[in-house]
């Protein structure tokens, strides 16, 4: 069954920057989509900060399996009824994969309940970003790491709760380290936050970056069935056991039907 996954983008630093206009033509989401959809399986379409709803109405969340999430300059212009319908989505099932400056979106930092806070340079450095965990689905066909000639520093501490797993760490030039690959499950939802992705270099066309865009968007998949978040009052009666009530209080130890 074709996975259908939705690539949102900021789309700002495009309409702004010479260099990232140049980089990426027709916008950074449009890029990370085509690595997507090289892969059959996959069918990637795109939504940006200025549609309507951000395009992210609850028609398009309601079709889409996986959502990836870039975004830098405009954190504060998403809105919050948009960053609860994705809430509530990855609660459900819905993938998320939080792409680079993503750390510090609304969506993240409601999913981790921290600051998601990190140091960082931007000096044009090589970032080697070491496997760590190379039986994980997301590393398949990387080997035992990714190069990246020039790239934007971040560093620890990463302000973030413990993950599930590590799938990466980033060394950089300087000397900083950085968890880069992290994996986290929310709700019945997986999230998983990939580091590398600054606008200024052409990031998304290395051939190994894709590789993960697409590994992740798969293991990100939704399984089984819809989780549907609800807090009902179940009577007594309608207990699997029902509950006899005496007075104003359940059987006490040591009486009949305690068990």
């Amino acid at each position: 069954m074709t996975l259908r996954v939705t690539v949102w983008g900021e789309n700002v630093h495009e309409q702004t920057n010479d260099i990232v206009a140049r980089l990426y033509p027709e916008g950074m989401h449009a890029c990370i989509a085509e690595a997507l959809n090289e892969d059959d399986a996959i069918e990637a379409r795109t939504a940006i900060l200025q549609d309507p709803e951000h395009g992210l109405s609850e028609d398009v969340l309601e079709s889409t399996d996986v959502l990836t999430w870039w975004g830098h300059a405009a954190h504060g212009q998403v809105s919050d009824e948009i960053v609860d319908r994705v809430q509530k989505r990855v609660l459900e099932g819905m993938g998320l994969m939080v792409l680079h400056s993503g750390h510090y979106s609304k969506i993240f930092k409601r999913l981790m309940g921290t600051t998601c806070s990190l140091k960082w340079r931007e000096a044009g450095e090589r970032e080697r970003l070491w496997v760590v965990n190379p039986g994980h689905p997301i590393v398949q066909g990387v080997g035992d790491y990714i190069e990246l000639p020039h790239a934007e520093m971040y560093g620890e501490p990463f302000a973030v709760p413990n993950p599930d797993e590590v799938v990466f760490i980033s060394a950089f030039e300087g000397g900083e380290v950085f968890r880069s690959g992290l994996t986290y499950k929310r709700g019945n939802g997986k999230v998983f936050y990939f580091r590398p992705g600054h606008e200024t270099y052409p990031i998304y066309y290395d051939a190994k970056v894709r590789q993960v865009l697409r590994n992740a968007v798969h293991w990100l998949r939704p399984e089984g069935s819809r989780w549907v978040d609800s807090c009902p009052n179940v009577p007594p009666d309608q207990a699997p056991n029902p509950v006899e009530i005496k007075g104003e209080s359940l059987h006490k130890p040591g009486e009949e039907g305690f068990r």
